[in-house]
């Protein structure tokens, strides 16, 4: 793998092929429309340079320049105010609260669920994928109030909870028809997007053929 010193020119994201914090990051570089190389990378096999720049070695970690970001709401974010069209937060500051509670809710209550569901230990799996699958269905109502999460537009929010429905699937996790329909709705409505499609590797493209 090339160095990062050489790629410095060039925003840059390196990125898990098949993850749902770094596939978050990659559905708002494809919503706004950035020119950025993605290099997807093995999080067990950093380059060394990369390592000397991000002090935890995780993945994802933005290049901009002289700027190194890692953390993927903290990517998410600077590329939203830094691009800012479209925005992909609420402009009053009482909706953008709104938003940020609801980010992190999902990564406290969704997001969360991912080690245990991706670490082999049945026991931990089947725990999670109960506890996500009955998380998913009890909001079903509140998908049903708007096209997207809670608004009209395509937020943050969900660029942060389509990589979750996205990997259900792979999860073991099915969805009942008659109590999920809000949801099932919106995960068409969002996977059908030109941009979601865009942001997909070929790993998660595997997940739903």
């Amino acid at each position: 793998m090339a160095s990062v010193s050489n790629r410095r020119s060039v925003m840059t994201v390196f990125s898990v092929p098949d993850n749902p914090d770094n596939h978050r990051v990659r559905i708002v570089l494809a919503e706004k429309d950035i020119v950025v190389d993605i290099i997807e990378t093995d999080p067990d096999n950093l380059p060394e340079d990369l390592e000397e720049l991000n002090p935890y070695n995780s993945l994802p970690c933005l290049l901009d320049r002289k700027l190194v970001l890692y953390d993927s709401r903290i990517i998410m974010e600077y590329l939203d105010e830094r691009f800012p069209h479209p925005p992909l937060l609420p402009i009053d500051p009482v909706s953008r609260a709104h938003s940020r509670l609801a980010l992190y809710r999902i990564e406290k209550d969704w997001f969360s669920l991912i080690d245990d569901l991706e670490s082999g230990d049945a026991e931990k799996a089947d725990q999670a994928r109960n506890v996500l699958r009955q998380g998913v269905i009890s909001a079903a109502d509140v998908f049903s109030v708007k096209p997207y999460f809670l608004s009209e537009d395509f937020t943050l929010v969900d660029c942060t909870i389509a990589p979750i429905l996205w990997r259900l699937p792979k999860y073991g996790i099915d969805l009942p028809g008659k109590e999920a329909k809000p949801v099932l709705e919106y995960m068409d409505r969002v996977f059908s997007r030109e941009t979601f499609q865009l942001s997909l590797t070929s790993a998660e493209k595997s997940i739903r053929p």
